[in-house]
């Protein structure tokens, strides 16, 4: 008897959670369903409020006006060269520094540490960091968008408490047969720590991917405005025109209603693309906090 109440309460918490899941995964979806509909409707359609989650009077004239603009193609390679890049140099520096300060032996590691940590909680505010990038010469440049906030302190700090957790007697064997630091960090440590690495170099990706702020306040050059800026520009144009409508100085069809749900998806697909390839890694370093703790 007692057998069959915990496996009909077993039955009954699956099913709860699948509830659950199932109405978290409707929030999500939804959503960007609307998004896709909408970028595949007519403009009347989208004014008149008829598109929910199916195309009405599908059309690609949208997509067509995108991929013939030159800047927006410009942009998203951009984007992804800004991205490879920034990701690239935040995950080595990460990396250094995180296996540097599982070392004891370093000296000032606490004093160093310190420093790093006050960053998390104090920054010198928006002005300070324009007049840094613009004294360092890197107003209207490509590493404009890559050294402001290469590295996350957070990120570090997640990185080196995996490190310490690793066994410390794979890396005493490896020094006892002759290996440096460099070869113990290359050989041992890194590829034990494929999925936290993975998460951490997706969470810079995708930072670096969604980011506009830094190119609005550095970037002067229509060549160098990545992906996200062009995004938010089409955004406020077609709100001014919305506003201008109002107004009655320009005709309510003159609004590209469908090109702002277009251009989401265009800024979007390439880093979803990308997240089914490295989400295995990304479940396991989520997990780690769990399972270790």
């Amino acid at each position: 008897m007692v057998g069959r109440l915990k496996a009909g309460s077993g039955r009954i918490s699956n099913v709860v959670i699948v509830c659950i899941v199932g109405f978290v995964l409707l929030l999500c979806l939804l959503p960007m369903l609307n998004v896709i509909a909408m970028s595949l409707s007519s403009n009347s359609a989208i004014l008149m409020s008829r598109v929910s989650l199916w195309p009405v009077e599908p059309t690609l004239l949208a997509y067509r006006g995108i991929i013939s603009d030159e800047s927006m193609v410009r942009s998203l390679l951009f984007t992804v060269a800004l991205t490879l890049t920034y990701t690239t140099i935040a995950m080595v520096l990460t990396t250094f520094a995180a296996y540097a300060f599982t070392k004891k032996r370093l000296k000032g590691r606490n004093f160093l540490l310190t420093i790093i940590l006050i960053t998390m909680y104090f920054s010198g505010g928006i002005i300070p960091d324009y007049l840094l990038v613009r004294d360092l010469g890197m107003i209207d440049s490509f590493w404009a968008l890559v050294f402001p906030g290469v590295m996350s302190a957070y990120n570090m700090i997640v990185l080196r408490t995996f490190f310490s957790g690793l066994p410390e007697s794979y890396e005493e064997s490896a020094i006892m047969d002759g290996a440096n630091e460099i070869r113990v960090l290359f050989s041992i440590v890194l590829p034990l720590s494929m999925p936290v690495l993975a998460t951490i170099a997706l969470f810079y990706g995708v930072g670096k991917w969604n980011s506009f702020m830094d190119a609005l306040f550095y970037i002067n050059s229509r060549s160098k405005q990545p992906i996200q800026l062009r995004l938010y520009q089409i955004i406020m144009q077609s709100a001014s025109l919305e506003m201008s409508s109002l107004e009655g100085a320009v005709s309510q069809s003159a609004l590209p209603e469908s090109i702002k749900p277009a251009c989401i998806v265009y800024a979007t697909v390439p880093i979803m693309l990308v997240y089914p390839w490295l989400q295995r890694y990304f479940i396991k370093g989520v997990m780690i906090g769990g399972i270790k703790g």
